[in-house]
């Protein structure tokens, strides 16, 4: 069985409130993180039909601060899929609620989910379906990183 991209796409949104920053009325990152980490399984879990893990995070870019108040807009699609495991990419836009302006990038970070299944280990998922020119260049793109990553495991276990 294969799905597509789409299939899975999760987005969740929320206003970032005054509990979640600091003096500075800046967001922690770890709180949008967290809210990061919830579309990521989102969208693993809908693809995988299954509890899953989060097992990796990588390569956050911060690219603008959050405040208080603001609305914050993730996205969540998966970019590759090995045998049990689920990459996806998140994507932050943040939206300043007072002002008559589009939301902006705030964010992005790669998570790799594993599916579990009923008796508490890794479980095959589901194939991956690029439609889109942009979903099959990332495709490819990450499919190199997981083999590299893979290989490099290999190595250093030898």
């Amino acid at each position: 069985m294969q799905r597509t991209v789409s299939y899975s796409r999760t987005i969740l949104s929320q206003i970032m409130q005054i509990s979640m920053a600091n003096s500075a009325g800046n967001i922690h990152g770890g709180e949008i993180m967290k809210i990061m980490d919830s579309a990521a399984g989102a969208a693993a879990k809908r693809h995988a039909r299954c509890p899953v893990v989060t097992a990796r995070v990588d390569e956050l870019e911060f690219m603008t601060p959050v405040h208080v108040g603001d609305l914050i807009i993730c996205t969540a699609e998966l970019t590759f899929v090995g045998r049990t495991s689920m990459e996806v990419l998140v994507t932050v836009e943040v939206e300043n609620l007072q002002e008559e302006a589009p939301p902006t990038a705030a964010l992005t970070g790669y998570f790799t989910m594993v599916a579990i299944g009923p008796d508490g280990r890794p479980k095959p998922v589901p194939g991956l379906i690029p439609e889109t020119e942009v979903e099959k260049r990332r495709y490819e793109e990450r499919r190199k990183i997981y083999l590299q990553r893979k290989q490099a495991a290999s190595s250093t276990k030898e």
